[in-house]
């Protein structure tokens, strides 16, 4: 290798470290603060999640997973009574809590990586459409693993049989769409056009050079 070499190596390596640290800081600015979540309901529509798809897109799957447990981390946080439903979900099963809040987020931002690299195999154009696709994809993998993860720990608790009985649904898939309902589909629309046009830019320039363009 050489220095040239080396030093390019370096740069990236840096400019990674940087963009990072920049999307951190933003996704703990959004987890405070009302940009991040708008409350509906027992459940919060949030778009914290597209600082987290942006940094597994354009730095990869490891920032991706970092960001995700960034945003896991606050979003546990605000279980101790910041948050009336994560607080009560704490009070029932803080270890269930704990892995429907981190775990699912931190396994949204790695997937984001993973499935934006797979789909940026294909070719050029590829790397630019996969950016809406793998922030859309993320979205409603993201629902997925909460709500998953929400009915595997609490189902049977009292306090989601209240749930039950409010909407009308006692079997698992139904309860599932009827909670998440118009939530999701906005968190997945809002994520997809705008993580995928942030992203997209960030492709064309700041890391073309990275992506071999």
């Amino acid at each position: 290798m050489t220095v040239q070499q080396q030093r390019e190596q370096k740069h990236q390596k840096t400019l990674k470290l940087v963009e990072t640290a920049m999307l951190a800081a933003i996704v703990v600015l959004m987890s405070f603060t009302p940009i991040g979540y708008l409350k509906v309901g027992a459940l919060s529509i949030t778009f914290i999640m597209i600082p987290v798809v942006i940094g597994g897109i354009t730095v990869g799957p490891a920032a991706g997973a970092v960001l995700g447990a960034i945003w896991g981390a606050t979003s546990f946080w605000q279980c101790f009574g910041m948050d009336a439903f994560g607080t009560t979900l704490m009070s029932l099963n803080p270890v269930g809590t704990f892995i429907t809040c981190v775990i699912a987020r931190i396994l949204a931002g790695w997937l984001a990586g993973l499935i934006y690299m797979a789909i940026s195999k294909i070719g050029p154009k590829a790397r630019i459409a996969g950016c809406p696709i793998a922030s859309l994809s993320v979205a409603l993998i993201n629902t997925t693993l909460f709500m998953g993860l929400l009915v595997a720990f609490f189902w049977n608790t009292d306090y989601i049989g209240g749930f039950k009985e409010l909407l009308g649904k006692t079997n698992v898939f139904g309860f599932i769409l009827a909670f998440v309902g118009v939530n999701g589909a906005i968190e997945a629309g809002v994520t997809c056009v705008v993580g995928g046009a942030i992203a997209i830019a960030l492709v064309n320039t700041l890391f073309k050079k990275r992506i071999g363009e």
